[in-house]
């Protein structure tokens, strides 16, 4: 395991590859690495399958992904704010699973720690449970909801050490926390990168052991 992980914003964009399924964190992108989203919309990727809380705004977030044509599928919880998303779903160009906001943290979750999947009884009697296994449990039905994994998850932090261990800007750690531990790889954008040493033990939320690439720079600069 390298010590020192920084590398520049190319190398962590170059991670990314046509067909890849990538996890990104954020909310209505706080918390969202823009510019690795920048990076990846330059790069002209294509075919992306995207795990995100939402598809954010036309031009902001992932939504600038969505927009410049770079996703097959999106796996999210809403995609509401950004019309060029249901514009693209309607038209065919675009695959959406839709998946309840607390039911999509616990499939990343479970992606994670290795888990084979949650119980849960949100979508029971809804569209949400076509094609789902029901498992009784005691008296209660629930859908069987699979692990979300990604090859590639990128993220935002507010300040990083060399080693990769993060600290996150109060609610735009979001995410980004769950898809540190369901990525194959993973790469974040952090507004301050400081020696081993720096941070204080209590207040790293991701450990460096789960992170691989450290960028310096890109403010989050929220809504």
């Amino acid at each position: 395991m390298k010590k020192d992980k920084r590398c520049s914003l190319a190398e962590a964009a170059a991670l990314v590859q046509d067909g890849m399924t990538i996890m990104v964190g954020g909310f209505l992108g706080v918390g969202t690495p823009e510019a690795l989203i920048d990076a990846l919309v330059d790069r002209k990727v294509r075919k992306l399958t995207l795990v995100a809380n939402d598809t954010s705004f036309v031009d902001k977030g992932v939504g600038k992904l969505i927009a410049a044509g770079c996703v097959e599928k999106v796996i999210a919880s809403h995609i509401g704010t950004n019309g060029e998303t249901g514009r693209q779903y309607l038209a065919g160009e675009l695959s959406v699973e839709l998946v309840p906001q607390g039911t999509l943290a616990e499939r990343i979750r479970c992606g994670g720690a290795g888990l084979g999947g949650v119980l849960t009884p949100v979508g029971l009697g809804t569209v949400v449970e076509e094609g789902k296994k029901k498992i009784i449990s005691g008296t209660r039905e629930y859908l069987l909801e699979l692990p979300l994994r990604a090859d590639v998850a990128l993220l935002q932090a507010r300040r990083a050490d060399t080693y990769g261990n993060l600290i996150y800007d109060q609610t735009a750690r979001n995410f980004n926390p769950l898809m540190a531990l369901a990525a194959d790889v993973v790469a974040v954008l952090a507004e301050e990168v400081t020696p081993v040493g720096a941070l204080l033990p209590d207040s790293v939320a991701t450990p460096g052991i789960v992170v691989d690439y450290v960028v310096a720079g890109g403010k989050d600069n929220g809504c």
